[in-house]
């Protein structure tokens, strides 16, 4: 009993001294603070979801503060919720606000935060951004990989037209999205589709889906034990993550393995052109090298993506002006004697503009990605020590009156100014922006015109789709998942009469 005592008062003290410590260190000059900062836990009480929502309600509190600081257990965390912030951070700080949070999430799951995601700024980084411009995200590479969205896209078709050929039937699209964008990747880096036809129902795909959605669960700027380590003692969270790793990297572990005993070499996926640049390069593209770069495909390629088109089309049922516009102007571009195309998407500024306004209004990342002060700087006139954690609510900033006219209203039309577009931030900005960007944006406008093209669509009653936000992991999911009314138009079937045999086999599932 009295050695309990001494390790309770060790730790009791500790604690005590790190606080004091800590409070005579403060840095002056810092951005307001909310009220009720607690000894030792800071304001911890106030990570809970949706962060982007509590953020604005301390922003009201602090009278519309652009920007607030909070102590979250032994760190400091600066909140800005200005787009002209914004933009001094990422022009003017960019080099010094480049590093990443080490979460626990990222020491497990990101290979000791070495991907392109997760990794400071530096020399590595620099390699893997590159490896990424080149290799992955470059127009040629995107462009190589069009069959695969077309393909998939085209199954999507097939799967509504099965149920919506002779009237309206009700669909649950939130599955059918994740489907979408997970095959997109999987085939892209593998080879391999894991959904439709059937193969949801497989083993492997079911474990797959849950694994998936376990690790993106485990990322984002909520996890108070990233800011409290003792919790790592008192809660599984750490065990549970390393658990979720090492699952994960057996899954990437068994693709490359797959690939590099495969019989037929050289297919044109992501893995098979990384084997062939490790046997050139074998101290740089290592095996882990190459299961980060799978991870940074798939945390940044499908969730994101699904959620975005979930959003875009829930926004077109509750305003179905809209929905009849960008049918008008598909027809009249494209007609209804072929199926639209990816090249055809220069030629419909108004579907781009939906994508647009659903970027505004819905980011799938709604707090953007944590960035790390260096070194010291200063950040919309306050002092920024180093070390301090930044974090930007893309969600509150994209839905400021002062930037934007009537700004909760779902209006494509605002961006017939091409200046509005140059607001918007669901990428991030600077040096650390998304490098997928430009893939994502390819699926999600070639998706959703596809669906407006082939489909009508109707809410599945008088009242419009629920648009409350969930999710507690990084990315900004519908609370509810979507359920529509879907009716395939005529001209459809007559386009794909085989369509039930055509796409079914196009790839091994």
């Amino acid at each position: 009993m009295e050695v309990q005592n001494l390790i309770f008062t060790f730790i009791f003290l500790f604690i005590s001294f790190t606080f004091f410590i800590g409070r005579i260190k403060r840095t002056s000059n810092l951005p307001p603070s909310p009220a009720w900062e607690l000894p030792v836990i800071g304001h911890l009480r106030l990570l809970k979801p949706p962060l982007h929502r509590v953020f604005l309600s301390v922003s009201h509190s602090l009278g519309d503060a652009p920007i607030f600081s909070l102590r979250l257990g032994n760190k400091l965390v600066f909140v800005n919720m200005s787009h002209s912030i914004a933009e001094e951070c990422f022009t003017k700080n960019d080099v010094v606000l480049a590093n990443r949070q080490n979460s626990i999430a990222s020491k497990h799951i990101s290979y000791g935060s070495s991907s392109v995601v997760s990794a400071s700024y530096s020399e590595h980084w620099r390699n893997l951004r590159r490896i990424g411009a080149i290799e992955i995200f470059s127009a040629h590479r995107l462009n190589s990989f069009s069959s695969i969205r077309r393909d998939e896209i085209r199954r999507l078709i097939v799967r509504l037209l099965r149920n919506s050929s002779y009237g309206f039937a009700k669909v649950e699209m939130t599955s059918m999205f994740s489907d979408l964008t997970f095959n997109n990747i999987i085939r892209m880096v593998a080879g391999k589709c894991y959904y439709g036809d059937g193969a949801e129902d497989d083993p492997e795909a079911i474990r797959v889906r849950q694994l998936i959605a376990e690790a993106m669960g485990c990322f984002g700027p909520g996890n108070a034990a990233d800011y409290f380590p003792v919790l790592t003692w008192i809660t599984d969270s750490e065990k549970r993550i390393k658990n979720v790793a090492g699952r994960l990297d057996e899954f990437f572990q068994g693709l490359i393995d797959e690939k590099r005993h495969a019989k037929e070499k050289n297919e044109n996926t992501m893995i098979d052109h990384l084997l062939f640049l490790q046997e050139t390069q074998p101290e740089y593209y290592t095996d882990r090298i190459i299961k980060g770069t799978i991870l940074s495909l798939i945390a940044a390629g499908t969730d994101t993506s699904a959620v975005t088109l979930e959003w875009a089309l829930s926004s077109l049922l509750n305003n179905p002006e809209v929905l009849n516009k960008a049918r008008v102007e598909i027809d009249r571009k494209i007609g209804v004697d072929r199926l639209m195309e990816e090249s055809d998407i220069s030629n419909l500024p108004y579907l781009q503009n939906i994508l647009s306004e659903t970027l505004r209004l819905y980011p799938a990342v709604p707090m953007l990605l944590p960035h790390v002060a260096s070194q010291d700087c200063e950040i919309g006139g306050y002092n920024m020590p180093r070390g301090t954690m930044l974090l930007t609510n893309a969600w509150a900033i994209q839905r400021d009156p002062k930037l934007w006219d009537d700004p909760t209203s779902f209006k494509p039309e605002r961006f017939e100014k091409e200046e509005e577009a140059q607001k918007l931030m669901p990428f991030g900005l600077g040096r650390r922006a998304c490098p997928g960007s430009g893939l994502a944006q390819r699926l999600v406008t070639f998706t959703l015109g596809s669906l407006i093209q082939c489909f009508e669509w109707e809410r599945i009653g008088e009242e419009e789709v629920d648009m409350t936000e969930g999710g507690e992991g990084v990315t900004m999911p519908k609370a509810r998942p979507l359920v529509a009314m879907c009716r395939a138009r005529a001209f459809v079937g007559k386009i794909l009469p085989e369509s039930t045999s055509v796409f079914v086999d196009s790839c091994e599932c």
